[in-house]
């Protein structure tokens, strides 16, 4: 195959997240640093958005919960932000109300300095501080 990959992939583009209240959502990761770069109603009355962080290629699609389950359940979602500062990150999540971990976490060695938070909808994910 011509792409990067033996089976085509060429790059992670989204990560999905449910979510029940999608302008709460919206809300949220604007207030934490993401813009809104599609909202397009689809099917039943449902949403297709997606917020990038700024420059950024990969982004997260809100999306409605899924049919069969009809409700949303909290999930880690493995989905990990960088920054240069992890104190002034942390300190800034907690100005602005977000559910966040009381303290950085420092594991040491190769382990980088993080932090989890979660989402409006209960979805956990994770800041480290990206090291030079």
């Amino acid at each position: 195959m011509k792409d990067g990959t033996a089976t085509g992939l060429r790059r992670l583009s989204l990560v999905c997240v449910a979510t029940p209240d999608p302008d709460r959502s919206i809300a949220f990761y604007e207030g934490i640093g993401f813009e809104k770069r599609t909202d397009t109603p689809f099917g039943d009355g449902g949403r297709w958005i997606e917020m990038y962080l700024p420059d950024e290629t990969t982004g997260i699609a809100l999306t409605p919960p899924p049919p069969a389950e009809g409700t949303v359940s909290p999930v880690v979602t493995g989905i990990t932000l960088t920054t240069a500062n992890i104190d002034a990150t942390h300190a800034a999540f907690l100005e602005r109300g977000v559910d966040v971990d009381p303290e950085v976490l420092r594991m040491g060695g190769p382990v980088p300095p993080l932090f989890w938070f979660r989402d409006p909808s209960g979805h956990t994910l994770m800041v480290v501080e990206q090291r030079p």
